[in-house]
């Protein structure tokens, strides 16, 4: 932030004017540079804004700009301000969480519709289940459930959200799992599971109790008691040790280094998932179930893009969505290491021989769906590899740009969706993600060989 005072709007009254300056100043020398929330408060000290930031002091000080007075967002809130706060924060997750919770606990006047729109997303925890679930949604339930929010963004909250799932490792499907029901130690569990990013409830992997006990750190960690939680899991820890159950020790000793550090992993950034307006992803993962048929409702769907300049530096990227969303921790990128010049179907086959070779070595879950983007040759290019290493392959479909028409693995002939359809609005979102991906890491690639990094 500048040392030179921000320049002020003529039209601000005296007494404005005078905020500015005195605000700016409490910012510059005050505000810290990390994460937490800023409070608005007028003359009477009422509080009448919250909100948060990765950044306090650039954040903060933004308001106290020129344009601030004539954004129509914040005219009347500079106008109506007579001093600012702030809360620091360990993260960014902190941050959001703590935002939401002070804006129901005091009602401020300008986060308004935030308190009375109902469309607002929720963080959303099941209390009935043998295995409570944790979920994101904008239709809250009213009895069955434990609610925090509402929140700005929904893209924030999920991403805060997966953050939060590799600390704690719950679940986030919509499976309805019972502690009593044998068949469910014969079920597959999904990626998250491969990724150590659930402890795999829905095959027995955890306890009912075991289980449970994380949904309670999970619910003292959002409702602001990080502390305590991290005194209460010390001790736990310790008496585990001392019982000689060891595993259970080791898995409370990874949790408590993993919530330690929940300041340095935990930006909301780095796993914020686009919003979605026109896409609805439960019914476009009905949609693909029932054009292709399939007995249950696919949840995780793979897109692979091949992207290059001139033949040179040929690279690929491969995304997942996980229930219809983008999945960025399950991001990947490839360099084409066995193709010389411009070829992209011996790519797509390199890239899809190369991920599932190394699934099967690993023991991993295999998507429900692979989504090539092309046409027929590069699908039957992606069928090669598979046949080739003596794999069978899931659902895998390719998409042609201009006409939109989806080729299905062993046919022939395309399908032409309609152009409303759900399904082909999932399919196109996770081609163009993988496509927009593609590309950010070739620029990266030819920015490296053109600065000569």
């Amino acid at each position: 932030m500048s040392d030179e005072p921000p320049e002020q709007p003529v039209e601000l009254p005296k007494t404005q004017a005078e905020f500015f300056t005195r605000a700016w100043q409490k910012v510059r020398s005050k505000f810290p540079t990390g994460p937490g929330v800023y409070l608005f408060q007028d003359k009477a000290g009422r509080v009448i804004y919250i909100g948060k930031a990765k950044n306090l002091r650039s954040r903060a000080g933004s308001y106290f700009l020129s344009a601030a007075a004539h954004d129509q967002r914040t005219a009347n809130l500079v106008r109506e301000a007579y001093d600012i706060d702030f809360i620091e924060t360990e993260s960014q997750v902190d941050a959001l969480l703590m935002e939401a919770r002070l804006v129901k606990d005091t009602q401020p006047k300008f986060n308004r519709d935030l308190r009375d729109d109902k469309s607002f997303p929720y963080l959303q925890i099941t209390t009935h289940e043998d295995f409570p679930r944790v979920e994101v949604t904008r239709e809250p339930k009213s009895s069955g459930v434990k609610l925090y929010g509402p929140f700005a963004n929904a893209g924030s909250l999920r991403g805060a959200v997966q953050a939060l799932q590799k600390v704690f490792k719950f679940r986030t499907c919509s499976l309805d799992i019972e502690a009593d029901d044998e068949r469910w130690r014969w079920f597959r569990p999904c990626l998250l599971a491969s990724i150590n990013q659930c402890t795999a409830p829905c095959n027995f992997r955890i306890g009912k109790e075991e289980y449970r006990n994380d949904i309670k750190r999970l619910r003292m960690f959002l409702e602001g008691n990080r502390k305590k939680l991290l005194k209460e899991m010390r001790a736990e820890m310790a008496e585990a040790a001392a019982a000689r159950r060891y595993e259970q020790a080791a898995r409370l000793r990874d949790e408590i280094t993993s919530l330690e550090k929940l300041n340095e992993r935990g930006e909301i950034e780095t796993h914020e998932q686009p919003e979605v307006f026109y896409i609805d992803p439960k019914k476009g993962l009905a949609g693909l179930q029932k054009i292709f048929k399939l007995e249950t409702r696919p949840r995780n769907i793979e897109g692979v893009d091949i992207a290059h300049l001139g033949g040179t530096e040929t690279v690929a990227s491969l995304v997942q969505f996980l229930d219809g969303l983008p999945f960025k921790p399950g991001y990947r990128r490839f360099k084409i290491r066995d193709v010389e010049g411009i070829d992209d179907y011996a790519s797509i086959r390199e890239v899809v021989a190369r991920r599932y070779r190394k699934l099967r070595a690993d023991g991993d879950v295999f998507p429900d769906v692979l989504l090539v983007d092309g046409g027929l040759g590069q699908l039957r290019r992606a069928m090669e590899a598979f046949e080739k290493l003596e794999i069978q392959p899931p659902l895998v479909l390719s998409l042609a740009k201009k006409e939109e028409l989806v080729y299905v693995m062993n046919r022939d002939k395309p399908l032409r969706l309609s152009r409303r359809s759900y399904a082909l609005r999932l399919l196109q979102y996770v081609r163009d993600e993988a496509h927009r991906f593609a590309q950010h890491y070739h620029h990266l690639l030819r920015r490296k060989r053109t600065l000569g990094d």
